[in-house]
């Protein structure tokens, strides 16, 4: 029997498949996703949001009626009395004396001042904190004084009220909280 001899076998030559462009774009669509999940991990990681919480602690929070805040502001001291809530005024006189030139005059100003409050301790330590700060603020007011100011009936009042103001301002910028009360001059020479 004669066999037929083979058929050449037809090479067929397959083309490789190419990438879906489907598939691309998935991956780079996940990438995506990877990259911003990380961002927004890492600025939480950095700016603190996983750092553990401060525990509050019941008995602090019932001292908020008694003299002290919980938002860190310094709370209003009270005077025992059986009528009314008085609140206590402490008194802090500043230390060295302030000494400027009249405004368009050869006249000399030279004043010591006490500051009062009612608030705790905290708003002392802050005058003292910034004592450089505050005595430029002060300076910067005085100088503003004319002859013509000086003979007005209520001007230590008003230079009082604008030295307070000018101290409050200053320590809300550096501590978020004024609470000086008044102004008080210990001394005031004009010569």
């Amino acid at each position: 029997m004669a066999t037929a001899a083979p058929e050449a076998a037809e090479v067929v030559e397959e083309e490789p498949k190419k990438k879906k462009p489907i598939v691309l774009i998935i991956g780079g669509v996940v990438g995506l996703i990877v990259l911003i999940v990380g961002i927004v991990l890492g600025t939480l990681f950095f700016t603190g949001y996983f750092n553990p919480k401060p525990v509050v602690d019941p008995e602090l929070a019932e001292e908020t009626a008694g003299g002290k805040k919980a938002d860190n502001k310094p709370g209003k001291k009270t005077k025992d009395s059986p009528e009314l809530t008085r609140f206590e005024y402490t008194y802090l006189q500043i230390e060295r004396e302030f000494l400027v030139n009249v405004s368009g005059s050869k006249k000399v100003m030279s004043v010591q001042i006490a500051v009062m409050t009612h608030y705790d301790e905290r708003v002392f330590e802050n005058v003292k904190k910034h004592d450089f700060a505050i005595r430029s603020a002060v300076l910067d007011v005085m100088r503003q004084t004319t002859d013509a100011d000086l003979v007005k009936p209520e001007f230590r009042k008003e230079i009082a009220v604008k030295i307070r103001d000018s101290i409050n301002t200053l320590l809300e910028k550096y501590e978020d909280f004024g609470g000086i009360e008044e102004v008080h001059f210990t001394s005031f020479i004009v010569q």
